[in-house]
């Protein structure tokens, strides 16, 4: 007998349902600067990416606090199916750098 209980399949996950989730993934992660690199990015950025990098970023927070943190930094080689939407992040962070850089958090990317 399974321990998972059986049911209907759940219904599929709303646009803005996914948007919230993702957001709440993002500013509530590991570290402290992660919550404020990926949160920022999340609520100035999400509403306006396409589907494809809605799956790329949900990709993303599955991904290691301190890897991203050293993707974002440029202190490691990002890999290739993160290098598009980490490029993307690093441009968010250098136009709102209070998000964490200012904070001495991130060197400046």
């Amino acid at each position: 007998m399974s321990a998972l209980r059986e049911g209907p399949p759940a219904a599929p996950e709303s646009a803005e349902a996914r948007l919230k989730r993702l957001r709440m993934r993002a500013a509530h992660r590991g570290i402290r600067e992660m919550d404020l690199v990926l949160g920022g990015f999340a609520a100035r950025q999400l509403a306006a990416l396409p589907a494809p990098l809605l799956d790329a970023f949900d990709r993303l927070l599955a991904e290691n606090d301190h890897d991203i943190y050293a993707w974002v930094a440029g202190a490691g080689a990002v890999p290739a199916e993160h290098a598009a939407l980490i490029a993307r992040i690093g441009e968010d962070l250098a136009a709102h750098p209070a998000g964490a850089g200012a904070q001495g958090f991130l060197p400046r990317v």
